[in-house]
């Protein structure tokens, strides 16, 4: 039988040689790759640095968006619309993605509270374009801009813009059944006006003043909701 002692002596001794057959595989890996692995590093130290100044270049440019938007509150307090809209044009063109929304939107208000219903819409019209605008806001935009465009605008492309929005997974479709059933309205189309006016009135989740409205249209258009 081995002696334990020996035993012990030819783990140790494996164990060390192991070690070294490591550390010289090591070694020989260094040599050959040591200077990737160091251009690797560094390019990682550079790509760390450099997505924390980028990270602070955008908490500065965020932080000056803020205070030209809330400028533009105080500009039109004071009744100084023209320089507030110059400053929301610079927001929308140059801004970052959230200000670029927010300056949009807020032009598209002022346009219309002057009575410029057609540059309203073009606004709700560029909003509803940017594919880089969340899609909330973007359907949001749709109907506004549909709103606006009803008295003279192009039936066809509102219409096809609407459609989607009135189907009954959308969030927005009592609205986009509004503006259809005006569309139709206006076409002489009153079987389908009163159609859409009739799913307004009867869905139980359409807001109450909208329903409410739904209702009286449906009465005007002499038709009767379904049973």
């Amino acid at each position: 039988m081995t002696d334990k002692h020996e035993d012990a002596a030819t783990d140790l001794l494996i164990k060390e040689v192991d070690e070294d057959l490591r550390q010289e595989e090591l070694n020989r890996l260094w040599k050959k790759h040591g200077g990737l692995l160091s251009l690797a590093a560094v390019a990682l130290v550079l790509a760390v640095a450099g997505w924390q100044a980028w990270q602070g270049w955008d908490a500065k440019q965020r932080q000056a968006a803020s205070a030209r938007y809330l400028e533009t509150s105080s500009l039109i307090e004071q009744g100084k619309k023209d320089e507030a809209a110059e400053v929301l044009g610079k927001l929308s063109a140059e801004g970052p993605k959230g200000y670029r929304l927010l300056a949009d939107l807020r032009r598209a208000d002022m346009a219309l509270q002057a009575g410029d219903a057609a540059g309203a819409a073009a606004l709700y019209g560029k909003v509803a374009a940017d594919t880089s605008v969340d899609k909330v806001y973007r359907d949001m935009a749709v109907i506004r801009a549909a709103y606006l465009t009803l008295d003279g605008g192009d039936f066809a492309t509102m219409e096809k813009s609407v459609e989607p929005l009135a189907a009954e997974a959308s969030p927005w479709r009592h609205s986009a059944r509004e503006i259809l059933a005006l569309a139709a309205l206006k076409r002489g189309e009153t079987p389908r006006a009163a159609e859409l006016f009739a799913k307004i009135a009867e869905d139980a989740a359409a807001p109450q003043g909208l329903r409410t409205r739904a209702a009286e249209m449906l009465a005007a258009t002499g038709q009767r909701a379904r049973s």
